[in-house]
């Protein structure tokens, strides 16, 4: 005999969404703990006639502290922000450690040409474009 309702139905339900809360919360806190290990800059991204512009905001680091390298058709940022020593925080929300980004460059590039600028902050990696494709690895120097 089917009475079309079940008198655990609606605790089933409350089980469900009292499930998804603790999974949702579980999934935040294991985000917020892999942030607090590793961290990656965000680049913007734009192209003019003459070149491909990468631009990342990397606040607190030295010169030294980035490495630029075009090889084939991939641009490498690498470098470390280093949290800073002698104090004890409360709380720490500034990313710090090392970061890697790597990027398809899809355009053919004059690899002689790139320019890499690093002030206040912003760093500013130009690639002009050419009709040719190179292959060799550059090493970019950060002015």
């Amino acid at each position: 005999m089917d009475l079309g309702w079940d008198p655990f139905g609606p605790i089933a339900d409350i089980r469900d969404r009292i499930n998804a809360i603790f999974e949702e919360r579980t999934r935040q806190l294991r985000s917020q703990a892999g942030e607090a290990r590793a961290w990656a800059p965000r680049v913007d991204i734009y192209e003019t006639d003459a070149a491909l512009v990468f631009e990342s905001e990397l606040p607190g680091l030295n010169r030294n502290d980035i490495e630029i390298e075009v090889t084939g058709d991939r641009l490498t940022i690498k470098g470390e922000r280093k949290p800073p020593e002698g104090r004890e925080y409360v709380r720490m929300e500034r990313p710090h450690g090392p970061f890697h980004r790597s990027f398809a460059i899809g355009v053919p590039i004059e690899q002689s040409g790139i320019t890499a600028r690093y002030r206040e902050g912003l760093l500013v990696i130009t690639l002009p474009k050419t009709g040719r494709t190179e292959t060799k690895q550059v090493r970019v120097k950060v002015e």
